[in-house]
């Protein structure tokens, strides 16, 4: 359901301009009575049912949410909770993007850390990257008018220099009409989601969960409750949450939920799976799977990597523990995890791809069984198919001969002090890191595109800061513990630091025999800050006006 980054931004459609103001550009027709009623004093409507500037404008639900915050906030739009709700459905609906043109872009409203470096050409980059990421862009579609409206108000508002070729290129990148809306929009599909879903989910630094989730309506159309039921695969540990959730455009959930009391720990550190996590997920058009991100925390740091496929009455695989196996070895014990597995599974039935033999069948329940395997000696490294019956896991096993290299994930990012002090104490940004071990592939050479991912591998962490005298200590940034959780220091020194989060491989050695070693690089710097929908950034003993601060949807009352 990803696409990669550097076909981003050459597959994005291109459509030609139509002419130089809205009536020359066919606008998008609004029909629903309560946007017609609510934005009339500010947005009057045409013969064609065309709204001055709202036909001529498509938004992800995040930029329809900011533009209906800004109209109650700015220009005295009177909403009260349910009608806005109401209003953002429509637009985000009606006058949102197809499943092809915010796929590319999901990281944003996922909150993921992603380089954006390739997205755009240069001038786009200067033009835009200097104050925001190229998404929050290409999420918006418009027509030219628009796009040329929209450097007028950075011009009088930022003082931001007129760009008539940035303009372009984003009325060529991000047109108001393309064949994917055009072909989308004609069928908008409902939202048919009830039922039960078998859910596969990652967090970093705790491993895989298996379990499931059941859907139902929720009262208006669209909106949804949701009850989880999630087990660790590593520890056993169980998850329940519950949650809210509303379907725009008939694929783009946006939804809250939290742990059922008493599911789990009631330990509420920063990192607790129990937290209360905003929900972004992307289904398939055929509305069979989904795809996207459970987060929380300060800087949304904090999350879970989900994965949905409705159920069925059929044997469904859905991942394996165990799954990087060496050449040569034996007894191995990988374990399965699916749905309505075969009362009895016979060691033929279970196919973990060439040079790779199941011995036996240890244990099985409907959910889950044991298998051990070995794998011979001239086994090729390389990716597996794991099958049983009907359903496969694509490329799921890695054979592999050696460990080259390990590589921490995210090999750079950021985190923020803690700032303890008077009324506007925060909390810090934390972050997690994830030691992966990788055999470099048929090339010969590490960090290229044929590389095998191996997995976590067990490490002990240690942080430095840059250009420190040997054996000094770090601490006074914050620390790192067993599992790679960076916490940082809750008092502000008011300055940055550059920091190497080291992964030190407990077991596997390079070739001189030494212990294979990786670094991440961090920057550990001042907090940012929230008030009033705006977020402020201290510098030394001042506020600074950093601009809008990201918003996400609303879940439905």
């Amino acid at each position: 359901m990803r696409m990669k980054a550097s076909a981003i931004f050459a597959c994005v459609t291109f459509a030609a301009a139509l002419g130089y103001g809205q009536g020359a550009e066919e606008g998008i027709p609004v029909t629903d009575p309560l946007v017609i009623t609510k934005c009339a004093k500010c947005h009057a409507s045409d013969d064609h049912g065309n709204m001055q500037r709202v036909s001529w404008l498509r938004y992800s639900p995040e930029g329809w949410q900011d533009v209906i915050k800004q109209a109650i906030v700015i220009n005295g739009a009177t909403l009260n909770a349910g009608e806005a709700r109401s209003v953002l459905k429509y637009l985000a609906s009606s006058h949102g993007l197809a499943p092809e043109e915010a796929q590319p872009f999901l990281y944003y409203p996922e909150h993921r850390v992603r380089d954006e470096s390739d997205l755009a050409n240069e001038t786009l980059r200067k033009a835009c990257a200097r104050c925001h990421g190229m998404a929050r862009s290409f999420t918006s579609r418009r027509s030219l008018d628009e796009w040329t409206r929209l450097e007028e108000v950075h011009v009088n508002r930022h003082q931001a220099d007129r760009n008539a070729e940035a303009i372009a290129d984003l009325a060529k990148a991000a047109p108001l009409h393309t064949a994917e809306w055009t072909r989308w929009s004609a069928h908008l599909p409902p939202a048919n989601l009830t039922g039960r879903w078998l859910v596969t989910a990652s967090v970093a630094g705790r491993g895989n969960y298996y379990g499931e989730m059941e859907v139902q309506t929720a009262g208006a159309a669209g909106e949804f409750r949701t009850r989880v039921t999630l087990r660790s695969a590593k520890d056993g540990s169980l998850i329940v949450r519950s949650g809210l959730a509303v379907v725009y455009a008939g694929y783009a959930w946006r939804g809250r939920s939290q742990a059922v009391a008493g599911s789990a720990t009631a330990n509420l550190e920063p990192d607790s799976l129990e937290s209360v996590a905003r929900e972004v997920l992307s289904f398939s058009p055929d509305q069979t799977q989904a795809e996207g991100r459970w987060f929380w925390g300060q800087y949304q740091e904090f999350g879970f990597d989900v994965k949905l496929q409705r159920a069925s009455l059929e044997t469904t695989l859905m991942g394996i523990e165990g799954a990087a196996l060496k050449t040569g070895s034996q007894g191995n014990r990988v374990r399965v995890m699916g749905d309505h597995f075969l009362t009895q599974v016979a060691p033929a039935q279970l196919k973990l791809g060439g040079g790779v033999v199941v011995r036996s069948i240890v244990s099985q329940t409907e959910t889950e069984l044991v298998a051990e395997v070995a794998v011979e000696a001239d086994a090729s490294p390389g990716k597996r198919d794991l099958t049983l019956g009907e359903s496969a896991l694509r490329g799921a096993i890695t054979v592999y001969d050696r460990v080259d290299y390990i590589k921490v994930i995210p090999d750079t990012t950021l985190a923020s002090f803690g700032d303890d002090t008077g009324a506007r104490a925060q909390p810090g940004g934390y972050q997690q890191f994830v030691a992966v071990g990788y055999q470099r592939g048929p090339d010969g050479k590490r960090h290229t595109d044929d590389d095998l991912e191996l997995g976590p591998v067990d490490v002990n962490w240690t942080l430095r800061i840059f250009y420190s005298v040997e054996g000094s200590r770090a601490d006074f940034v914050g620390s790192i513990n067993a599992t790679g959780l960076f916490t940082p220091a809750s008092t502000s020194p008011k300055t940055n630091f550059d920091v190497w989060a080291i992964a030190t491989a407990k077991t596997e050695k390079d070739q001189q025999n030494k212990p294979l070693v990786g670094k991440g690089y961090l920057v550990v710097t001042v907090p940012f800050y929230t008030f009033n929908g705006r977020r402020y950034v201290r510098d030394q003993e001042h506020w600074v006006d950093d601009g809008p601060a990201q918003i996400t949807a609303d879940q439905p009352k």
